[in-house]
């Protein structure tokens, strides 16, 4: 048993030290700091009235969660519709694979950088548009186009990292399953409703709540891109507590943004595990 325990120790212990290090201490210190009142000292609940009260703050929750309303079930859609093309037996499948997952490869903070580039006025996405015979598009500079845009990079990123779930979770499917389908007459919908999506619960219930908390937690495109503009249109939650921790120097504030933006995924999240579980995903 001891010697168990040691090898517990040894394979988990990095691990668990570094989640306590890097994840639940920065949570406890974000929690202790914004129940400390900026001016008295004591411990109370100023920062967070302060902040419900802040029409930026409040504002910049609405776009988040348009945002998020938006992003995920886009993401998710592609992703699966991704992932059934290249599981099927199509030519070159490792090719097509690999560049869809390429983006994946390149930071966040990189991809925001060349998108930044194609999108501009005079950039090569515009050029395209025009050769079709279509005006040119402000977008990143226009409040009604900069969060598509914002989508789009963040989706660009995304989608191939989480097709991949999605394609493992697909080649565990037994074949069994869709030949007894089709000795009982199916068409390729009903296979995919009554065998597929069932069989992908799993994956899908990891994809839909770790894509989720992802983009909640998106910043750099937001940051090289808009920052948080034009008219903050683009100013997701995460590009608000930078604003008040390092451009307000207000970092009571900011910690208690955190314990909020915490909450609010912790409460989303939790909903999506009930509603999957009560799809049948134990």
């Amino acid at each position: 048993m001891n010697q168990k325990w040691v090898q517990l120790f040894i394979f988990l212990g990095p691990a668990l030290l570094c989640v306590a290090v890097l994840r639940l201490w920065p949570a406890v210190l974000a929690i202790h700091e914004s129940l400390m009142d900026p001016i008295s000292g004591k411990y109370g609940l100023s920062n967070y009235l302060y902040i419900l009260t802040d029409p930026e703050f409040i504002a910049s929750l609405k776009v988040t969660l348009l945002f998020s309303i938006i992003v995920n079930p886009l993401q998710i859609a592609i992703a699966l519709a991704l992932a059934l093309l290249t599981n099927a037996a199509l030519p070159l499948i490792g090719l097509w694979r690999t560049l869809i997952l390429l983006p994946v490869a390149i930071p966040q903070s990189v991809s925001a950088v060349v998108w930044g580039v194609g999108l501009r006025p005079d950039g090569p996405v515009n050029g395209l548009l025009n050769a079709l015979g279509i005006a040119s598009q402000p977008f990143v500079t226009s409040p009604d186009q900069a969060l598509a845009s914002i989508i789009l990079i963040v989706s660009w990123v995304g989608v191939g990292y989480w097709m991949t779930f999605l394609v493992a979770g697909l080649q565990d499917i037994p074949q069994a399953l869709y030949d007894a389908i089709e000795i009982d007459g199916a068409n390729a919908w009903q296979k995919f409703r009554y065998v597929t999506l069932p069989q992908l619960r799993r994956p899908l219930t990891f994809v839909l709540v770790a894509n989720t908390v992802a983009n909640f937690l998106v910043f750099a495109p937001v940051q090289i891109l808009t920052k948080g503009g034009p008219q903050d249109s683009t100013n997701l939650i995460m590009e608000e507590i930078y604003t008040q921790a390092f451009s307000f120097g207000d970092p009571s504030s900011a910690y208690a943004s955190t314990v909020i933006l915490m909450i609010l995924v912790i409460a989303i999240v939790g909903l999506q595990f009930k509603l999957m579980q009560k799809g049948g995903v134990r």
